[in-house]
């Protein structure tokens, strides 16, 4: 056991790094923070440069270990974005930005591998449809379009397991990103040799596996230099954002869910055993011996993010008042929250935000509010996606800096029926991954039982005249991307 009871989780985001400082009991020492920028090199493009992730990982870790007045830790644990390529040469060193999973760049070669393996195949393998989100894709574009930075290629990490790598030096990839890259088995959870043929790797491509409950590597003198940590301190496998954040919210079990909003909304749905459903994201939890299903979203946060810097705005805050002072259905304001394309669960890159029912009379309040409620009605449609495929939810529990809105977390509630919890800590990914590394220090034998001690703070019931008004505007919701759908594609062809 380690001679400190504090431990250190880092979460990669797609704006920026946290990290907070945790003791093993489960209080919140210290956070920090860091943003970086991410890079539009072409319409559907979207890379961000690895060095980036280290300086803001030095930079959040430094802030965190100096709000927590404390440098020792029993055991880092990092989670990331999913899922990413990024090639890396024969020194370790990156051959290029990294493809975040916003990139949309191979659509083709996704049509290629439904001709060339099928959708059934690929499904019955990974668990999950073939898609650009997936790596598999990206590889085979990578292949084709740079094919002298594809023969140089030595190893392909993730934004977890390149963080991991600047601060041991060794070379990991963590089980539930494994399980997003199109190229392993669910169920066995080996790799598909025919996959990766198909898109021209070998597993020996990949680093060794590792999990985020396991000491993967120490923190070296140069990566002490850089964050303010002790060389030795261990560093675990780490994991994907996701399912730390369920590990957050105390979501483990069948019929527990979690939604995580940030610039992306993700719909948590844990499995006792592998699921496949080809409209959501099929991977492994961070809990042993638990899978999870996804509703994933792109852009909920982000919309509001890009409406705020339009209207020169700086705080969240003072829109979302706006925002609450208008009524439940923003005054027959419709907003598809489609800014970057939509995935789970449409899976359409072609599709757009639009505002339907824009009049003279509509202000900025009207604006945010339907923006709010675009994403909560894009959440109830994937939970009745879930639904459908045999999974029930009684409640709702909301991490991540969207849950730092009482105002949406009252739409939330009122636009999907069921209640809408707020755990007690509400820090994002950070916190699950400390409860990692608190496993991975011998400060506690199991992460179930961690998890077993989340509590909630507060508790969002749906109204039922709010819900009602919800129940109609959901419907203009859905019908509304059915009939733009044509029309997005025909956009699409003159970009």
């Amino acid at each position: 056991m380690s001679a400190t009871d504090a431990v250190l989780g880092v979460d990669v985001g797609t704006t920026a790094v946290k990290a907070a400082v945790v003791a093993a009991d489960g209080r919140v020492l210290g956070t920090g923070s860091a943003e970086y920028p991410t890079h539009y090199p072409r319409p559907g493009w979207v890379e961000q440069d690895p060095e980036d992730w280290w300086r803001a990982a030095c930079g959040a870790i430094q802030a965190a270990l100096a709000d927590g007045g404390r440098r020792d830790m029993a055991a880092v644990c990092v989670s990331a974005q999913a899922p990413t390529l990024l090639p890396l040469d024969s020194r370790g060193r990156p051959l290029r930005r990294a493809l975040i999973w916003m990139d949309r760049r191979a659509e083709a070669e996704a049509e290629r591998l439904r001709g060339t393996l099928g959708e059934e195949l690929v499904r019955r393998v990974t668990g999950n449809r073939i898609d650009p989100y997936y790596v598999a894709p990206k590889l085979l574009w990578f292949r084709e379009h740079e094919p002298e930075l594809h023969a140089r290629a030595r190893a392909y990490v993730q934004a977890t397991g390149y963080v991991v790598h600047r601060l041991t030096g060794e070379l990991t990839l963590d089980r539930e990103h494994a399980s997003l890259l199109s190229l392993r088995d669910l169920e066995r959870e080996t790799w598909s040799e025919r996959l990766c043929e198909a898109v021209g790797v070998t597993p020996e491509l990949f680093p060794r596996l590792v999990s985020g409950h396991e000491i993967a590597g120490h923190v070296t003198d140069d990566a002490a230099t850089g964050t303010g940590l002790p060389a030795g301190t261990p560093v675990t496998g780490g994991t994907v954002d996701g399912p730390a954040a369920a590990l957050e919210a105390g979501v483990i079990d069948e019929g527990q869910a979690a939604e995580m909003t940030g610039t992306s909304t993700v719909l948590i749905l844990p499995s006792a055993r592998p699921r496949s459903e080809p409209a959501l994201v099929a991977m492994r939890h961070a809990a042993p011996g638990r899978w999870l299903l996804l509703g994933a979203m792109v852009a909920s946060g982000g919309s509001l993010r890009w409406l705020r810097d339009l209207l020169g705005e700086q705080s969240f805050d003072s829109l979302t008042a706006e925002a609450e002072a208008e009524p439940a259905g923003a005054n027959g304001l419709v907003f598809l929250p489609y800014m970057m394309g939509e995935r789970s669960p449409i899976w359409d890159s072609d599709a757009r935000g639009v505002f339907v029912g824009l009049s003279l009379a509509s202000g900025r309040g009207s604006l945010v509010r339907a923006v709010l409620e675009g994403a909560a009605f894009a959440v109830r449609h994937n939970v009745e996606v879930a639904a459908a495929a045999g999974i029930q939810i009684g409640d709702l529990r909301s991490v991540g800096g969207g849950a730092r809105s009482r105002l949406w977390s009252q739409i939330k509630a009122d636009v999907v029926g069921v209640p809408v919890l707020l755990p007690e800590t509400s820090i994002g990914a950070p916190f699950g991954d400390a409860a990692l590394a608190v496993v991975a220090a011998g400060l506690h034998p199991d992460v179930r039982g961690l998890v077993q001690r989340v509590r909630v703070r507060e508790r969002f019931e749906p109204r039922p005249e709010a819900a009602r008004r919800y129940d109609e505007l959901y419907g203009v919701y859905r019908r509304v991307y059915e009939a733009l759908r044509g029309e997005f594609r025909a956009l699409a062809a003159t970009r």
